[in-house]
This record gives C-alpha cells, structure tokens and sequence, in this order.
C-alpha cells in the first residue's frame, strides 16, 4: 500500500515514515509538510492512502481531506493526530476520514489500523467515537469559516472578500458565532470553538 504521509514536525514525520516502512505492505512513497504541499503533489500522483495530522501550517488535515474527496481521484484518509477532541473527530469523520488515530497509541495498532482501512474498514477508537457522537457544534459552516479566518487576524472586509460576503453579512455570522459561544468577542469565540476542535 503506498502512503502519502503529511506532518509538519520534521522529527514526528521522519519517525512515522521510518516506521511504517518496516511494516509488510507498507510504504510511505513521499512525505509532506503541509496540505498544500500535498495538494500539490497529489495532482501528479497517485497513492492508495493519505496519513495526515489536523493542525498544520495553513490548511489544516480535515480541510485537506474535504480537497481530496473532491477529486477524481480517491485514496483512503487517516488522521492521525495528537489531539482526541470531539469537535476534530466529528468533522474529520464528516470530511470522509476512513480513520482517526492518536499518536501515543501503540505502534503496531497505527500498523493494523491502516491495514483495516485498506480493506475497507472504518477505524475509530471506541471511546473517541462515542465522545464525538455526544457532541454538538453549534456552529454552521459559514459562521466556522468565518470564525476561523479571524482567528487568523482577518478584518470583517478581507474575510468578506475571501468567502465572496458582503461586510454585513460577515458580521452577522461573526455575531451569531460569538453569542452562540457565550463568548466575549470574536477572539474570545475562536478560542472556545479551537477548544472544542470546531475550527
């Protein structure tokens, strides 16, 4: 099975490529550091399975699994990540994540995991699935990206021009957002919704 690995931590993915690459029937063929670097490489390869963290340097592993269900292409996606929130496993399920694995599990259960999805099957710890079903985003999708951008210190008008809004309508979904989260301001609400693994 050939693997695209994405992590951004030089030493995290060195060690996961070198230890996948000593499992039967694995083979990590390239590695990057961010989504983008992946998207780009990805519409000129082709590999069965895509292993990607969730926080990485501009596009994050969820937003990047949603690019690649888009496709013609369709490898099988793993999230493997250090962060068990409910938030990021309820939106990487709902991007089309065959599996969402924790990095301090075990080695050889990374190993039989990505080999269960290769045949198929859906791989979520039982615990993390049932924290992610007891789980409720109050956000949409609209009021997230929003959000999301100013985070990342965006004004109301570059977030606007970003999602193709106009001004007010930016707002409103910043407002709804913020009262939604019994937040302070939109700082404050990005904070929670990261919390949570909403963003």
């Amino acid at each position: 099975m050939k693997i695209l690995l994405v992590e951004d931590q030089a030493m995290v993915r060195g060690a996961l490529k070198a230890l996948l690459n000593l499992e039967q029937e694995l083979e990590v063929v390239h590695d990057c550091a961010s989504a983008e670097q992946a998207q780009h490489w990805l519409t000129h390869n082709s590999v069965d399975l895509v292993l990607s963290d969730i926080e990485l340097p501009g596009i994050n592993g969820i937003d990047l699994i949603e690019w690649i269900k888009k496709q013609t292409f369709d490898p099988h996606c793993v999230i493997v990540t250090t962060f068990g929130r409910a938030g990021y496993i309820r939106r990487a399920i709902d991007a089309g994540a065959d599996a969402f694995l924790l990095k301090d599990a075990p080695s050889e259960q990374l190993a039989k995991a990505l080999h269960r999805v290769s045949q198929g099957h859906k791989v979520i710890d039982a615990e993390l699935a049932l924290k992610a079903l007891g789980d409720k985003n109050p956000l949409s999708d609209k009021e997230r990206r929003a959000l999301a951008l100013a985070a990342d210190g965006l004004s109301s008008r570059d977030i606007a021009k970003r999602l193709c809004l106009s001004d007010g309508t930016v707002r409103n979904y910043l407002s709804e957002a913020i009262s939604k989260l019994h937040a302070a301001n939109r700082i404050d609400a990005a904070r929670i919704a990261r919390q949570q693994g909403w963003l």
